[in-house]
Formats: structure tokens, C-alpha cells, sequence
């Protein structure tokens, strides 16, 4: 189930996948992230459209202060992460109301839980442990466990690449959007597959894509019920 076939120990790449660690800096920290590809496999590694899905947002400067959040597919936790601490806000008192922080549900199936929570738990500051919460989700099956509508702001990296999840995929999605909702999602278009998910998000959401990076080939789509276009 890789998204990329490749032989171990063949090149760059496949060397970075094997790596037990990876590092990045965003949001002003270090966020040094445990990867386990032979025991997970590709929820267990950072992929590229991940990294640059965080560098957009901290690139545009976007609030997310006060923002609910969601990502899907979390694998090694970092988007997350970064969201959590893009939008950690302030608290101030008896000073007028602030923006307090996001608030960051990150979802993956249950055999990545525990390794998933591990990574989030090391990279954020105990204060900001309350704000970021890891949860199960599988595609179109764990829906009643989350409030419809109920967030500000989906994110997805690099999860668009088994067209049996197609369908499931869309159907949480539209659980989870409310008419004010935002849908962030980051991929390498690699397949014909691929490019049909495009087809169907279109066919529900109304989809632009907002960013490109050529030096890693990933794409952010954003995506939204009818014909909004809300800013973030």
C-alpha cells in the first residue's frame, strides 16, 4: 500500500521513509516526529505534501485562533501538530477577550493511534496538550462520533491515493463541512485515479486550487459547499 514503489535502500527517498526520526521547524519549534514504516507502513512516515501543507499555512499567515480544526489521516501527527501550534492564541486576564486557541481533532485509523498520540505528545508544550486530541476515525464508518458540521477548517495530506477509499472519503467529509467550513487538501498527483477523486469532490464541493509547489510536485486544493468562497 505505498504510494510510491520503490526498493529499500534505493536513493533519497526511500532512505528519508526508513529513517527512524524525521525533524522540521515550523511555528518558531522543532518538531522531531518518530517514524515506523516495517511496522505501519505509510501512516508511519512523513510525506512530502504533509510539509508542504504546513509551510503554506504558516507562509500565508493564516489564523487559526479560535478555529475547530480537523485533520484526516494523520499518520506521523505533524500537520497537526503544526496546526495546534500556529493556533495556540493567548489567554489574558482581566484583559478584554482574545482569540483563544484552535482547537485540533487529528484522526487516523486505530492501529495508528498510539503511535500517532506518542508523536503529538512529544512535540507540543503541556499547555497545549488540552488543545490537540487524537481520535479514531476510518473513512465513513466512525461518523457518529463526531458532531456534523461541527468544524471550521478540514485538512488532508497525501491521502487521496486508494480509489476504494474514494467513496468513504467523500462521505466524511461532507459529515464533517458545514456551509462555513473550509477544506485544505495537499497531494501528489500520481495516478488517472487521482485525478477522478478531483471529478467527484468537484461534483459536491466547489474545489480551486490555491498553491503549488514544483519542487516537490504537490498540490493544495481548497474545497467548500456550493459556490462559497470564503477566505480563511
Amino acid at each position: 500500500m505505498a504510494l510510491v514503489p520503490y526498493e529499500e535502500g534505493g536513493g533519497w527517498t526511500a532512505r528519508q521513509l526508513h529513517s527512524p526520526w524525521a525533524t522540521f521547524h515550523f511555528a518558531s519549534r522543532t518538531i522531531r516526529l518518530q517514524q515506523d514504516w516495517r511496522r505501519l507502513g505509510v501512516a508511519a512516515v512523513v510525506w512530502d505534501a504533509a510539509v508542504v501543507l504546513c509551510a503554506y499555512l504558516e507562509m500565508e499567515g493564516i489564523d487559526l485562533r479560535d478555529r475547530s480544526v480537523i485533520e484526516l489521516g494523520a499518520g506521523t501527527g505533524l500537520l497537526g501538530i503544526v496546526v495546534t501550534l500556529l493556533g495556540k492564541g493567548f489567554f489574558c486576564e482581566p484583559c478584554p477577550p482574545v482569540p483563544l486557541g484552535a482547537r485540533v481533532t487529528i484522526t487516523d485509523r486505530a492501529a495508528a493511534l498510539e503511535f500517532l498520540e506518542s508523536n503529538v505528545q512529544a512535540n507540543l508544550p503541556p499547555e497545549l496538550h488540552p488543545r490537540a486530541v487524537v481520535k479514531e476515525l476510518t473513512w465513513g464508518k466512525d461518523l457518529d462520533n463526531f458532531s456534523p458540521g461541527a468544524f471550521d477548517l478540514i485538512l488532508g495530506a497525501d491521502i487521496v491515493y486508494l480509489e476504494e477509499t474514494f467513496a468513504e472519503l467523500l462521505q466524511t467529509l461532507e459529515h464533517l463541512c458545514s456551509e462555513r467550513t473550509v477544506i485544505l487538501l495537499s497531494c501528489r498527483i500520481r495516478y488517472e485515479r487521482d485525478l477522478k477523486f478531483l471529478r467527484m469532490l468537484r461534483e459536491r464541493f466547489s474545489v480551486s486550487e490555491v498553491h503549488y509547489d514544483s519542487s516537490k510536485d504537490v498540490h493544495i486544493y481548497k474545497a467548500q459547499r456550493g459556490s462559497r468562497k470564503d477566505d480563511l
